[in-house]
């Protein structure tokens, strides 16, 4: 098995353009730049080296495809290559390499399969660009909104629809990537898990039950901008003041609210636009982004009415004005329970000790799942630390989850 180990590694700094995973920047590679398409041309090369068909479709995911029958459907597996700012080389990359690995592993063994086996590199998958993720899998799934998001801007004011566009992709064509109910007839994911349960727990595969996805809300306040030498302390109208007392209201109300109830709720006022953002000019307008996660959907909204009423009081008592804005209000996804138990049952086969949990973190299984049964399974990280250049992941985890993906892909393509 050393001979994988060092194959999978291999891989890994090919997919991440490195020679070496310790990077102390980490990873900058977002959706639709040059850097994602540079990934996804590693992706290509190494799928063809296995001889598999690739391709791009039109939302430029790729697709390397080990097809032996035209008729017959597809049995997917995969994740992503893009990363967040300074973010690590595992999240998504694992999955990629594992998911290649795995097809690597049955072309060894001269195993033939009668369905086609489809290896899926999504397309922007994260949010850091454009604030709404997961771009090639909604767009695959027909999830995708192509009018709500074609305007959404990076911090350059890039618009999506824009960075496609340059991209080499036709925004107006994007929805053609949207696959036909009876092409795919199931999806499995690896992903390393992003939390330090499978760690502290001594476990070594996680088999994921659900995926809280987010809430994201943008909150205006409205002020008024002047002088800061000049402007009584009684006469000013500063949105920054105003709003501040609301960071530490939504920490606390999500302890209060998770202290009722088991299910886990987490909330992060994660960005903060001042303007003018000049040391002398009160702030006029400020603008915080908020992500909301739980795999219980209503305990997202219980949080949102607690913000809503908790601005309104602001707006009693300041002289501002608040506007909220829902980014992203999506459901929490359930997994298939009979891939749960598959998946369970290959952990068990091979020795591999296994728990059940959930995932905190959104990935392209939960759009895929909404159309095919679909599975997930993590591995451990170290500490649980991800989208930091201090994301790791050990070799010798990444290959049991890719003996697990190449069992899944036996049974489920004979």
């Amino acid at each position: 098995m050393n001979d994988y180990i060092n194959w999978i590694e291999e891989k890994l700094l090919q997919i991440n353009l490195v020679k070496s995973m310790d990077q102390a920047e980490g990873f900058s590679r977002l959706g639709y730049t040059k850097e994602e398409k540079a990934s996804q041309e590693q992706f290509r090369l190494i799928s063809q080296s296995l001889g598999l068909k690739t391709y791009e479709d039109a939302a430029g995911n790729q697709w390397a495809l080990w097809e032996v029958d035209k008729q017959a459907g597809w049995i997917a597996t995969g994740s992503h290559v893009d990363t967040v700012y300074n973010g690590g080389g595992y999240d998504g990359s694992a999955g990629v390499v594992a998911s290649l690995a795995a097809v690597k592993m049955l072309k060894d063994e001269s195993f033939q399969p009668r369905k086609n086996i489809a290896i899926i590199a999504f397309a922007c998958e994260e949010s850091a660009r454009f604030n709404v993720s997961t771009i090639g899998s909604k767009a695959i799934s027909g999830l995708l909104d192509k009018e709500k998001v074609a305007s959404y801007e990076d911090v350059n004011g890039v618009t999506l629809e824009k960075a496609f566009t340059k991209r080499g992709l036709d925004w107006q064509r994007i929805q053609d990537a949207q696959l036909e109910d009876d092409q795919l007839e199931q999806f499995i994911e690896l992903h390393i898990e992003q939390a330090s349960k499978l760690e502290k727990s001594g476990k070594e595969i996680g088999i994921v039950r659900s995926i809280a996805q987010p809430t994201r809300l943008h909150i205006t306040c409205t002020g008024k901008t002047n002088h800061t030498g000049t402007t009584p302390m009684n006469e000013r109208q500063d949105a920054l003041v105003a709003i501040a007392p609301l960071i530490t209201f939504i920490e606390e109300a999500t302890i209060e609210i998770n202290q009722e109830q088991a299910v886990a709720l987490v909330a992060t006022v994660s960005t903060i636009q001042n303007t003018p953002n000049s040391m002398s000019m009160i702030p006029g307008e400020v603008v915080v982004g908020i992500d909301i996660r739980s795999t219980k959907a209503d305990l997202k909204h219980r949080l949102v009415e607690k913000v809503n009423r908790f601005v309104q009081q602001i707006e009693m008592n300041k002289p501002v004005s608040f506007t909220i804005k829902t980014l992203v209000d999506d459901e929490p996804t359930d997994l298939d329970p009979g891939i749960q138990e598959t998946l369970t049952n290959i952990c068990e086969k091979f020795g591999l000790s296994s728990m059940s949990l959930d995932s905190g973190a959104g990935h392209d299984v939960m759009n895929m799942s909404k159309r095919w049964p679909c599975g997930l399974i993590f591995i451990p990280c170290r500490d649980g630390i991800s989208h930091h250049p201090l994301e790791h992941a050990n070799m010798e985890d990444l290959l049991k989850g890719t003996k697990v993906i190449a069992e899944y892909l036996k049974k489920t393509s004979c």
